[in-house]
């Protein structure tokens, strides 16, 4: 029998031009390529190769009988009817690495500054969920050095939260603080559908020279393609999962989630999926629940992940918001009337929850926490009598220390984002305004 060794023609089949499957554009409308004489599988990339031989890069959003559906990645200004299409059989992929670490990059991976082509692996940015059955337990805490929130909204390695607020009430300020001073290994930051302008203020005056140097930020602003903003945050996302497999703890932070579910939206209406409520279609709830299943914990490392989304006109039960409440295991947010009083960091506490404080905190911290927010609470509920003066002292021995703890309350609550304080400094402080007469 004769044995035949194929080894020595492996490095030649590498060089081989594989034959291409092309077509052509036949139909341009609004967002969308209408192209025939291809067959690609939804997800796939192709690209189109205009009179002036410059290739614009395509993603097949949907097929119809006679027409495959593409939408640019970049300009359509370019393209016209009679382009040739060519089929590349793959999905749409970013290069990783650890050289990413302080770059700023689009929404499609390529850094914004124009500097020298990335090298590393390929991997695509569609991917699968982590098996439930193989998730680690969040079972430490995550510090960020931000008072309210490592007392009384304590989150864990591996928790999921959202920050819902209106515009202006301080989230940037916020965000910059977590990155800065969060004990992550590494942060990766998507900024999707922001003014241009708002992204340098951003880089140097909420995340400083530090920040940016421990982090990876991807941005895709409100000029670029509904495609674009959508890919931003699957980048990010992938960024994020290989420095998890690196056995890294990550802080990951979008903003917004709102302008992610504009741009399915767009894309979703664009293939002409069925609006429903405030015109989104039905797959974003889908979509929004496998970017945010991504995140999490893993043999190899952890993504904590910060989300924020952008409340329209301070409606907390509109569809975007009302969806992440339910995929996330937490919330903080963010009060306009507290915003206005000048109140730093704006968290209203009594509205925000973290759900997985009871698991990582102990018993001692519990009871601090619960008696902080009863007493919160009480004067709350009393505060217009207070201050008109129509309460009595003494008709309520709760709400009588509530008052007499409230400024210190408020001073716990209130804190300059330049600042840190130490885990058990914070426990100590937090005792203090609870127990002491």
């Amino acid at each position: 029998m004769v044995v035949l060794n194929l080894n020595n023609y492996r490095d030649h089949l590498r060089f081989i031009e594989w034959a291409k499957c092309q077509g052509h554009v036949e139909r341009i409308s609004g967002l969308i390529i209408e192209c025939s004489g291809i067959a690609p599988k939804v997800g796939e990339m192709c690209y189109i190769i205009n009179k002036h031989k410059e290739k614009i890069p395509c993603e097949v959003i949907g097929i119809q009988q006679e027409a495959s559906l593409l939408m640019p990645l970049e300009t359509l200004e370019s393209v016209g009817r009679g382009d040739r299409v060519e089929q590349c059989h793959q999905k749409f992929t970013i290069r990783v690495g650890d050289f990413l670490q302080g770059m700023v990059l689009n929404g499609l991976g390529k850094p914004l500054d124009k500097s020298s082509l990335l090298k590393g692996n390929k991997v695509p940015v569609e991917r699968e969920c982590p098996n439930p059955l193989l998730r680690p337990p969040i079972e430490q805490v995550f510090q960020t050095s931000i008072r309210a929130i490592d007392g009384l909204l304590t989150c864990g390695k591996g928790q999921r939260i959202g920050i819902f607020a209106g515009s202006g009430v301080g989230k940037s300020t916020l965000m910059g603080s977590l990155v800065r001073n969060s004990e992550a290994d590494i942060s990766v930051i998507a900024l999707i559908g922001e003014r241009g302008r708002e992204v340098m203020d951003f880089i140097n005056h909420s995340l400083g020279r530090d920040g940016l140097a421990k982090s990876v930020l991807v941005v895709a602003t409100s000029d670029a393609s509904p495609i674009e903003r959508y890919k931003a945050c699957l980048t990010a996302l992938t960024i994020a999962e290989y420095f998890r497999d690196q056995q890294r703890n990550v802080l990951f932070l979008c903003d917004s989630m709102t302008r992610v579910a504009m741009a399915i939206r767009d894309i979703g209406l664009a293939r002409k999926e069925p609006p429903t409520l405030r015109g989104y279609p039905p797959s974003l709830y889908n979509e929004l629940a496998k970017m945010v299943e991504r995140l999490g914990n893993t043999d190899n490392g952890s993504i904590t992940g910060f989300l924020t989304v952008l409340v329209e006109g301070d409606d907390f039960n509109e569809p975007v918001a009302d969806t992440m409440r339910g995929l996330l295991d937490g919330h903080i947010i963010l009060d306009r009337e507290l915003a206005q009083r000048g109140h730093f960091p704006a968290i209203s506490i009594l509205k925000s929850v973290s759900r997985v404080m009871n698991d990582v905190i102990g018993r001692d911290h519990q009871d601090l926490a619960n008696r902080f927010r009863h007493l919160r609470s009480a004067y709350t509920k009393s505060e217009e009598l207070i201050n008109i003066g129509a309460y009595k002292h003494g008709s309520n021995p709760l709400i009588d220390m509530a008052i007499k703890k409230h400024e210190q309350m408020e001073q716990f609550l209130r804190q300059d984002l330049r600042t840190t304080e130490d885990y058990e400094d914070m426990l100590q402080n937090l005792g203090s305004i609870v127990k002491g007469e």
